[in-house]
């Protein structure tokens, strides 16, 4: 250990810290897998006194600070690759409090999402937001990277969510944000500055979340498209007649992984996109008025085949063909991109997307899936295993280049709810302006102002 280091453990005799070379490997990557874990130790600390101790010792010693959540990004936000301390808030996971009056539940920032979902429904209600990650991913995450999922287009992002927030700044102080509050217009909401800065401007430690009523019974369906075109169209047809609860895509590419992982066939026919749709059922006018929608579909050939949940176990497995594709890719070690535009602007996107990737990536598997309810669409390219990693990432930084130039013709955004990281760095002018790039410098300055937290993550200084 070093001099630095036992400093740190003098200063905080109870704290957990490890330099084992598994540990830091484990704690020093995300999910993009293209960087080599190289940070200088993990510490696991166990309260919020311990966070703090530990931002004073870095500011002190000149130490780079990781945040560490479940590590379930794909942008690089979690890589510790330049000896940094990498923070694990893993120790942190307890619920703290629940109030049934203002029905909301407050946690530690360590605890994995799957655990909220599971204490708000202890209390006969719940929190909303969701996607696949839901037993790894960790609040404090969902919180750094304003996570949206796969109900988004019923519920919003994570940020509609966040009733108040416990941060420890880059310098070590610690600031109690909105504490709860409906309404409070003392000044600006911090709060929300903090949801979705990637750890760049304080750790959150601590989140009182609202908590609704559990959601209404509901059905799931899924649908075989002939063509991509009428994509849209279908998405309009139900959304016009059902109260939609997601709608969700992907591609013939997407079923062959998932079902090489372990899924069951849902046609016998293979075609060529696929939606997996849940919507409210109230009575069985609602249920008639689900097939009226598929029937129409059908009629105008907008749909090519479709088969409606009868359990909540088949629900589970048409649900599994979707949220079992990023588990599926895993092995290829795929480049991503995870992309959004105005759902307004998503037929034009999507037409011209499609036309650019088929272009420019006719020798690769390229699997699509995307929350189309909501405008967000995942890029999955798998690399050849004959293909050296830098001519891979080569290529496909090349091909990412023309897509942002795109997202900025229609006005969208590089990244939809993995957050810019490391790896869409060099678009974010693409989505942001440079006056909004300076402005932000400029809090990320107050808060951090020796640069510890999170250092060369979103931007450069």
């Amino acid at each position: 250990m070093t001099e630095s280091l036992k400093r740190l453990a003098a200063r905080a005799p109870g704290l957990r810290l490890s330099t084992d070379p598994g540990d830091l490997e484990h704690y020093g990557r995300d999910w993009t897998r293209r960087w080599t874990p190289a940070p200088l130790v993990v510490a696991l600390p166990s309260s919020v006194e311990e966070v703090q101790m530990i931002l004073r010792w870095a500011n002190e010693e000149g130490v780079a600070v990781v945040p560490s959540g479940g590590r379930t990004g794909l942008s690089g936000g979690a890589v510790a690759a330049k000896g940094e301390l990498v923070l694990s808030l893993e120790r942190m996971s307890r619920v703290l409090a629940f109030d049934a009056v203002d029905r909301t539940l407050t946690v530690q920032a360590g605890i994995p999402l799957e655990a909220v979902h599971n204490a708000a429904r202890e209390h006969g209600l719940a929190y909303p937001v969701d996607f696949a990650a839901r037993g790894s991913c960790s609040i404090g995450g969902n919180i750094a990277t304003n996570a949206g999922g796969i109900r988004v287009i019923r519920y919003g992002n994570t940020r509609e969510w966040i009733a108040g927030l416990a941060v420890v700044t880059g310098k070590g102080d610690l600031l109690e944000l909105n504490r709860g509050l409906i309404k409070n217009s003392s000044g600006y909401d911090l709060r929300q500055l903090m949801i979705g800065s990637e750890g760049t401007l304080g750790i959150v430690v601590e989140a009182t979340l609202r908590l609704t009523d559990p959601p209404p019974p509901t059905n799931v369906m899924l649908l075989a498209l002939p063509s991509f075109e009428v994509l849209m169209q279908v998405f309009a047809a139900f959304r016009e007649r059902l109260a939609l609860e997601a709608f969700e895509f992907f591609t013939d590419r997407a079923l062959h992984h998932v079902l090489a992982h372990g899924a069951q066939k849902p046609f016998d026919e293979v075609h060529p996109f696929y939606v997996v749709t849940e919507f409210a059922i109230g009575d069985e006018r609602s249920e008639a008025t689900a097939m009226a929608a598929f029937e129409y579909c059908l009629e105008q050939g907008l749909v090519s085949d479709g088969v409606i949940s009868q359990s909540d176990a088949q629900a589970a497995q048409l649900w599994r063909l979707r949220e079992g594709i990023t588990e599926s890719l895993v092995r290829w070690r795929p480049y991503k991109n995870d992309v959004s535009v105005r759902i307004s602007a998503m037929p034009a996107f999507l037409a011209e997307t499609q036309a650019l990737l088929g272009r420019e990536y006719p020798q690769f598997d390229v699997v699509w899936f995307g929350h189309i309810g909501d405008g967000n669409l995942h890029i999955n390219v798998l690399k050849p295993e004959s293909m050296e990693d830098a001519e891979f990432f080569g290529h496909c930084e090349q091909v990412t280049r023309l897509l942002a130039q795109a997202l900025e013709r229609h006005g969208g955004s590089i990244s939809a709810e993995h957050g810019i990281g490391l790896v869409k760095k060099p678009y974010l002018l693409g989505t942001r302006s440079e006056a909004e790039v300076e402005v932000m410098r400029g809090i990320r300055r107050v808060l951090d102002p020796n640069g510890v937290l999170n250092p060369g993550k979103l931007f450069d200084p």
